[in-house]
């Protein structure tokens, strides 16, 4: 029994202290090379139409794709956390980013360029940054808001050097080597994936250790690891005999889709947003550039939006983690949404200097709200043990508007000649998505009666019960909220 209880001790230390904190640094440069690297695509955009005489809307495929496959890829990358384990999935990822850009500096034609930066280079992103998600994940749970937040900061580091660095490099050295230095730079997704040690739980251990006379603290954690752990051997058992149907679900949630309303709304609602998102970041420059601003001041506005993002996301993650905002998480999400697509018009009514930073400013405080609440809203609507599975569907549907969504509106510019319309088009799917998810979410929870987002143990349901039992309610209240609540 003493044994045991030791043994659950130190798995338990694993998270929130120690070397999860070491998982947070490594979460942060991953999350800078890997989501905040398509920003500076947009540096390249001028250079490469000319390069291939290509339109707005071929040359605006390039930077679609490779934020689509980014998107794209969670089921891909989910089969590869459950059977190798997280670090295996960010280093695989690490070395496609790199062969992804060395292979682009070779390209003579745009097409090619879209399978090697686009696709390789993608895909090698959704490994790395997905599987950093996922583990960061196992690390925290009672800072599991607080180590999103400051997560996501890594992508607001990337904003800010990637333009800059992207940039500088151009002028030097011309888009070819600088692609060429860029393979090597994603390298280091490999240094961060060696750190992220895949955590062991011992089933055994832990139910014995739940059994003495520890703390009521310290036996709701360890309670808590054990249902984990669990529920991860369970899942094991379950793969090994599985249907095709069976991995659609358990890759793709399909059935947490059908059954659980509100990450149908959540997802629906954010796929509808990604169709505008994007935009500002890929035709802010060549905006810019066209009214007659200097390519590299140009270039500094997109490191304005994340030098902003670096301080905006840990204070947006403090202040969600806040227990006012418990089950209210989505709401600030919304408002945030809303405030990215209202600032679009300031860029409208001005393209001088000075109004474009005010927008940059506007737009990077309503961007680190949205951003430091995207997987935190998510991990509220889903068990945690599904959310491997859960993030790869979301991130594949919202993937095929990020694909279009450039493309189209190139083809809007290419007709019309006129920038203003990205902005346009951008603020019309932001607005409609954000009071599409606050009416909705006002609407199931006035119909349902509930005041928060409390879950059902996932021995229970996979989902939100619409309307729980009394013997629901009162088994395991503990677990049945301790990925939502704790800070």
């Amino acid at each position: 029994m003493a044994q045991g209880g030791a043994a659950a001790r130190g798995t338990a230390k694993v998270q929130d202290r120690g070397w999860a904190w070491m998982v947070l640094v490594a979460s942060v440069v991953l999350q800078g090379l890997t989501l905040g690297f398509p920003s500076c695509i947009g540096v390249f955009f001028t250079d490469l139409q000319h390069e291939f005489q290509a339109t707005n809307s071929e040359t605006s495929w390039f930077p679609s794709i490779m934020v689509a496959v980014l998107h794209a890829g969670g089921p891909l990358c989910s089969i590869l956390v459950k059977h190798f384990g997280c670090r295996f999935a960010v280093i695989v990822g690490g070395l496609l980013s790199s062969v992804g850009m060395v292979s682009s500096s070779f390209c003579k034609s745009l097409s090619q360029l879209y399978i090697t930066a686009g696709l390789i280079t993608g895909l090698g992103s959704c490994f790395s940054f997905q599987a950093g998600v996922t583990a960061l994940g196992s690390y925290f749970v009672r800072w599991q808001t607080l180590a999103n937040a400051m997560a996501s900061t890594g992508v607001s580091i990337g904003l800010t050097l990637w333009p800059l660095l992207s940039r500088y490099l151009l002028d030097e050295m011309g888009w070819r080597d600088t692609f060429l230095i860029f393979g090597g730079i994603l390298l280091n997704c490999c240094v961060c994936g060696a750190i992220m040690r895949p955590v062991k739980f011992a089933l055994g251990s832990l139910l014995q250790f739940s059994s003495t006379g520890e703390e009521p603290g310290r036996r709701a954690e360890d309670a808590q690891l054990s249902n984990r752990a669990s529920s991860h051997l369970k899942l094991q058992e379950q793969t090994r005999k599985i249907t095709c149907f069976q991995m659609l679900q358990n890759y793709l949630a399909l059935d947490i889709f059908c059954q659980n309303k509100r990450y149908q709304i959540y997802t629906i609602g954010v796929t509808w947003m990604m169709m505008g998102l994007a935009l500002p970041h890929i035709y802010l420059v060549p905006y810019a550039i066209q009214n007659g601003l200097e390519e590299h001041r140009a270039a500094l506005l997109i490191s304005i939006i994340g030098f902003i993002n670096i301080f905006m996301r840990p204070l947006t993650g403090l202040l969600s983690g806040q227990t006012i905002f418990t089950g209210r998480r989505i709401y600030l999400y919304s408002l945030a949404v809303l405030l990215s697509g209202l600032g679009n018009f300031i860029c409208v009514i001005s393209a001088e200097f000075s109004m474009l930073i005010f927008y940059c400013v506007i737009f990077s405080i309503a961007m680190s709200g949205s951003g430091a609440l995207t997987f935190q809203v998510l991990m509220d609507v889903v068990e945690m043990d599904r959310f491997s599975s859960a993030l790869g569907l979301f991130t594949i549907l919202e993937s095929i508007t990020v694909l279009i969504g450039p493309p189209l509106t190139g083809l809007l510019v290419d007709a019309t000649h006129d920038f203003r319309y990205v902005f346009y088009t951008s603020s019309f799917f932001l607005i409609s998505a954000s009071l599409f998810m606050v009416l909705s979410f006002y609407a199931l929870e006035k119909k349902n009666g509930l005041k928060d987002t409390s879950k059902v143990p996932p021995e229970k349901s996979a989902i939100y019960s619409e309307t729980p039992n009394e013997s629901q309610s009162e088994s395991q209240p503990t677990l049945a909220v301790v990925h939502v609540t704790s800070i």
